[in-house]
């Protein structure tokens, strides 16, 4: 399946051209990922069906005349007996349309990025960047100084994950200023502005840290990558 790009053909050179010039301060390299979200988080929409479910069957033994007289009116069942057999049937029925209402519900994302607790968000998000770092920048580079930057949209977080070389030298707490002006830009939904941003704090960093050195060549692709 083709993957919808989110950015023009002009964003994407905007910050190709941004890390082009960013590495030629240093021997550093860096990889820029946008991916629409990182996760899926169907765990996350079964726990609440889950949760609504459950909270369905305690209204059903809190207030079982409601549940009752509601099932004789809908299916104008009157004067039958209640039996074991019977109240059973209506409490699997109240958890299973509180289940699968609830998961309708979540087909609509504002409502389903809504319930998902910022913890989560941040996990997931930090989770595929490690993969993503994993797989195209890390001992990468001859001099593992790879640094990826990885912006998830739906979930509007920031990763900045970096190689040996660099992680080594630089304190983590040196990035938070990186991401908090990419972050900023996301908040106005200004996602290549967040990237170039991005690109040129953390030449920077890797400028100060592996200047650029005689000989030196480009490892690793300069253009952005869609997920």
């Amino acid at each position: 399946m083709a993957v919808t790009k989110r950015l023009s053909t002009h964003d994407h050179e905007r910050i190709r051209a941004a890390v082009a010039g960013a590495e030629t301060l240093s021997s550093g390299e860096i990889v820029t990922i946008l991916a629409e979200r990182s996760d899926g988080y169907t765990d996350v929409a079964l726990a609440w069906s889950a949760l609504v479910a459950f909270l369905g069957l305690a209204a059903l033994a809190l207030l079982p005349d409601f549940y009752m007289g509601l099932y004789e009116h809908l299916l104008a069942d009157w004067g039958h007996e209640w039996t074991p057999r019977l109240l059973f049937l209506l409490a699997l029925g109240v958890a299973a349309i509180k289940f699968g209402a609830m998961l309708l519900l979540q087909m609509w994302d504002p409502l389903k990025f809504f319930l998902i607790p910022g913890p989560v968000r941040t996990a997931r998000v930090r989770g595929r960047a490690m993969q993503a770092f994993h797989i195209g920048a890390e001992a990468r580079t001859a001099g593992r100084t790879g640094t990826l930057i990885y912006i998830s949209i739906r979930e509007r977080r920031v990763e900045v994950i970096a190689d040996d070389a660099i992680a080594s030298k630089v304190e983590p707490g040196v990035w938070h200023d990186t991401v908090a002006a990419m972050v900023a830009h996301l908040a106005d939904d200004r996602i290549a502005d967040a990237m170039v941003a991005g690109v040129g704090k953390v030449g920077a960093i890797l400028a100060l840290h592996v200047p650029r050195h005689e000989g030196d060549v480009n490892e690793l692709p300069d253009r952005l990558i869609e997920l």
